[in-house]
């Protein structure tokens, strides 16, 4: 990505992978290092810059977000870069991050992170932008601890917490700033699951879970039109999010997959999807 803050690439079977990469300034890792991969708005812009270029890839099924290393999937926002500009910037780099994963949210491909370390402020903010989040074992924590700086989570936090995990415990934690493990943060379904497992076995647990969401094994059309009721849906009254959902149906009926794994089901056979 033009910024460097970002490693950007495609597998074979289509799932594009977005690394965070920075060092706690959010500047661009040299060499061996290994950072907390802090996010400016130049790593924001380079995140954006990927996932249009994941979304606009016809040969893309998924998008994998995960952090250089294995200490940190991301530390959020940069302090140091927050304690060198002025309000408005800081206005303005809110309103972009926030665009930025709200693109992140609607794209119509799946969406799973990976948690390779600590998921903290900004870096869990990122993760709940994401469909499916999949933490490493005893690598780090998560939370919302921006109270003990005297702010609040403000890139999606205090939204998207909320809704995940319910007001009261959501609100708890934002003004306690207290951070959880990984488990405890399952429990509450923030995170989908905890897997054992070294760092290198982790990504590829990853990788290979990602793959069965990728043509030809699932519709991806359908995951797609899944995905769009599942995010806009809760947010209308249950009579409009029917129709929504009707009209998402009727569209999918009319797809090729939607006729190849019908006629797969009669004939007995495993679906072919091609994502048309």
């Amino acid at each position: 990505m033009p910024n460097r803050l970002v490693n950007y690439g495609v597998t074979d079977n289509g799932i594009a992978i977005i690394e965070l990469a920075s060092n706690s300034a959010g500047a661009p890792l040299e060499g061996d290092e290994v950072g907390p991969n802090t996010y400016t708005h130049e790593m924001m812009r380079d995140i954006d810059t990927a996932v249009v270029k994941a979304r606009f890839n016809d040969d893309v099924s998924v998008i994998l977000i995960t952090g250089h290393g294995h200490k940190f999937f991301s530390a959020g926002a940069s302090i140091q870069m927050l304690n060198s500009v002025t309000p408005g910037f800081k206005y303005n780099f809110c309103l972009h991050a926030n665009e930025t994963l709200s693109r992140l949210e609607q794209t119509p491909k799946l969406v799973i992170c990976a948690i390779n370390g600590h998921a903290v402020g900004g870096g869990l903010e990122i993760a709940m932008a994401c469909d499916i989040r999949i933490a490493r074992k005893d690598s780090g924590k998560c939370g919302l601890p921006e109270i003990n700086l005297g702010v609040l989570a403000g890139t999606g936090g205090t939204a998207r917490l909320s809704r995940i995990i319910g007001k009261s415990r959501a609100l708890e934690y934002m003004v306690s700033g207290e951070l959880m493990a990984f488990e405890k943060a399952k429990e509450m379904d923030l995170i989908n699951d905890v897997w054992d497992g070294s760092l290198d076995e982790f990504r590829q647990d990853v990788l290979d879970y990602a793959g069965q969401f990728t043509l030809p094994y699932k519709a991806t059309l359908a995951v797609g039109n899944i995905k769009r009721s599942v995010q806009s849906g809760p947010e209308m009254p249950f009579e409009y999010h029917l129709a929504l959902e009707r009209e998402l149906q009727a569209a999918l009926f009319n797809s090729d997959d939607a006729k190849e794994g019908i006629a797969a089901y009669v004939d007995r056979r495993t679906p072919r999807f091609e994502g048309k």
